[in-house]
């Protein structure tokens, strides 16, 4: 059932994927080159749950939340599943310019680690990069608990080249064309937010993991105790498409793991499109239940101004 309301103050984002028989989801900016063959009929929603000690909500039911779709209310939903860890595609972005050497090798050991230990995500679906220079490296694909990778894992070089944004760019890429519509892609980016040499702009990595419909998570690692304008623009990839940001002190262990259990007490909910008005659909999700529920996704989809 869907019913309109008044426009009311943002609530926490909510992932959206929009599906339909031979269209494809559209941003700002997005090229003519994309062709529009059919109008939208389905809405798919990727989000999590958490509560307010912060912790994952692993017995969510439909009745407990609403959806809000460009101010229209949506209670009647067509699927409503758990998070499948087979459909799940992680990458694992390091920055290895000069400025996080220190912190480089010991991250990238501690997170090798983790993951060989973790259970439930398959071998195949792990991919590792790593950016320095021109060019961002592909150090493992589906291999990575195997592979020596850390035997690989250069140090940093000295050097001002930080192709930050350019590396988001290409890691998004690459996972848009692993799993299918349904896997959850998720790109996590070890950096101190500084770009010194990217030909894209923070806006163009923003959209490249909206278009292939990537949550960047962003582990930063600056020191607390130091400001740098690289930490809002980790904030901001993060906040932008859904993901969680985690400040140096929390570590990459415990920022691995929290993003684990988000994924495991995720859900995703399909319903029919409620409007075809032309543009970005906001969308909210709203606890009808228990209020100290809180939800966490992107904020929102582009509909197509026109049909090809």
């Amino acid at each position: 059932m869907a019913t309109r309301i008044p426009c009311r103050r943002p609530w926490p984002l909510l992932t959206l994927f929009l599906f339909c028989a031979g269209i494809a989801p559209a941003v700002a900016g997005d090229r003519p080159e994309f062709t529009y063959r059919a109008n939208a009929t389905e809405v798919r929603l990727s989000f999590s749950a958490t509560d307010q000690n912060h912790h994952g909500v692993a017995m969510l039911r439909p009745s407990d939340f609403a959806v809000v779709d460009k101010d229209i209310i949506v209670r009647d939903f067509q699927s409503f599943t758990r998070s499948d860890s087979t459909k799940l595609e992680i990458a694992i972005l390091f920055d290895a310019s000069e400025s996080v050497s220190p912190n480089f090798r010991r991250e990238a050991a501690d997170i090798l680690s983790l993951i060989t230990q973790t259970a439930g995500i398959p071998d195949e679906n792990l991919s590792m990069f790593s950016f320095h220079g021109l060019q961002p490296d592909l150090l493992c694909a589906g291999n990575c608990r195997t592979s020596h990778v850390a035997e690989h894992i250069p140090s940093g070089r000295p050097g001002g080249l930080t192709p930050l944004f350019d590396a988001i760019i290409f890691a998004s890429e690459f996972l848009s064309r692993r799993g299918n519509a349904q896997t959850e892609k998720v790109l996590i980016v070890f950096s101190d937010g500084v770009d010194t040499s990217s030909r894209n702009s923070l806006r163009d990595a923003v959209d490249a993991s909206l278009r292939n419909d990537v949550q960047l998570d962003c582990i930063d690692l600056n020191r607390r105790s130091s400001s740098s304008q690289g930490t809002p623009v980790l904030q901001n990839l993060a906040t932008a498409t859904g993901g969680r940001y985690f400040p140096a002190p929390d570590g990459a262990v415990h920022a691995l793991n929290a993003i684990l259990e988000d994924f495991r007490t995720s859900y995703a909910v399909t319903y029919r499109l409620p409007s075809r008005a032309a543009g970005f659909h906001t969308v909210r999700i709203l606890p009808t239940r228990n209020l100290n529920l809180q939800f966490r996704s992107r904020s929102g989809y582009y509909y197509p101004n026109r049909v090809q």
